[in-house]
């Protein structure tokens, strides 16, 4: 396997280390936010795009891929890299997430899901064995254990049930899984529930996969429960393996959650807020659609040096979007994942010098200081 993951530094002060994981398609340095490209693409950019941005990795989704194109098509093509022409590390999730989230659409069995396309309303069934080779056929260099994500909220009795099955289908899933390169991680779950989290942690680390996620987390819970659980779900994992938070990318979950001990997260955030005129900033986050932007010529963030703010003024953007103008779609885009990759940059460079809290609080009280979160 291809797959090695190293720690370079762990802070004196903090939880939060440095590392560096390393997989046939380059390197990822860690702590790291992957921008989502869900159907092969991440949204309104190219790989071009991407790789001028510095994005060391991107996450796409298995049970899209599935529905459309088919992994069949992408296996035929040379694997998913050579499918969207990415030459760097890509993530891609189990499927069960999208799955389990139709909830009027699909029926859990001991086996797997039944459910229907919410395309064409067809039929499909996904079991752990065919998550595993729907990812093996996309040949993505990390790919995840199906699971069964708890809702919330939900009760005590059905998340231990969806526990006991993430547990059964994570053996299932380590047992079928075979690729020359592609690395599995096994996932956590347990919910709102301190002592199923450690229930769930303790048998999926037995399994001893090569790295661990943290599901059923940032599902609509309360901010201070997710930290909560957090805390007392990272010191549950390895030491010497990658952790994997699912679904965060607003600045202070990315970054408490780093000087906790998180090594990778991603989230759809930044390219979603995008579309709706959203940008995340030095001076925290606004829309470029409200009114007192129609004639500020200013640049989008006087603090970012990305292609967006170098050359368009919050004027502009303000026009393209409220014409509903696909360049301005793809230009707010590259910004906000400019902001966060350069955030999570800066933030590396402060746990090697050992002052990542002075960066952090920094950074978010200026981010949060504004009135204006709409």
């Amino acid at each position: 396997m291809s797959f090695h993951y190293e720690i370079e530094k762990r802070s004196k002060h903090t939880r939060a280390r440095l590392g560096k994981i390393s997989t046939k398609h380059g390197e990822i340095e860690t702590p790291v936010f992957m921008p989502v490209g869900t159907q092969a693409t991440v949204k309104t950019l190219t790989p071009k795009d991407l790789d001028e941005l510095g994005a060391p990795i991107i996450l796409s989704n298995t049970y899209h891929l599935y529905l459309r194109p088919g992994n069949d098509l992408i296996l035929q093509a040379g694997g998913l890299h050579k499918f969207m022409n990415w030459d760097k590390p890509i993530l891609t999730d189990s499927g069960g997430f999208q799955v389990f989230s139709l909830n009027n659409m699909n029926k859990i069995a001991e086996d797997g899901v039944h459910f229907r396309s919410h395309i064409d309303g067809s039929k499909h069934f996904i079991d752990p064995e065919k998550s595993m080779q729907i990812q093996m056929d996309l040949g993505s260099d990390i790919a995840m254990a199906f699971d069964q994500c708890a809702p919330y909220p939900c009760s005590y009795e059905e998340t231990t049930k969806a526990l006991d099955r993430t547990t059964r289908w994570a053996r299932r899933c380590l047992d079928y899984h075979h690729h020359d390169y592609q690395a599995l991680f096994g996932i956590v779950q347990g919910g709102m529930f301190k002592d199923l989290r450690t229930q769930s942690a303790n048998e999926i680390c037995a399994m001893d996969f090569p790295g661990f996620a943290i599901g059923g987390l940032s599902v609509g819970e309360p901010k201070d429960m997710y930290f909560d659980l957090l805390d007392h779900t990272i010191d549950l994992l390895p030491q010497d393996k990658p952790r994997y938070v699912m679904g965060v990318g607003t600045p202070d979950y990315l970054l408490r959650g780093a000087l906790m001990g998180v090594d990778m997260c991603d989230c759809v955030l930044p390219t979603r807020i995008a579309r709706n005129g959203g940008a995340m900033t030095s001076e925290g986050y606004f829309s470029v659609k409200k009114a007192r932007f129609k004639d500020d010529f200013s640049p989008l963030d006087h603090e970012c040096d990305c292609y967006t703010c170098r050359n368009f003024s919050r004027a502009y953007l303000r026009h393209l979007i409220k014409a509903e103008e696909i360049t301005g779609f793809h230009l707010l885009t590259m910004h906000n994942l400019h902001f966060l990759i350069n955030m999570m940059k800066g933030l590396r460079d402060a746990i090697r010098e050992e002052r990542e809290i002075e960066y952090t609080e920094n950074f978010l009280s200026k981010y949060y200081s504004s009135d204006d979160k709409k």
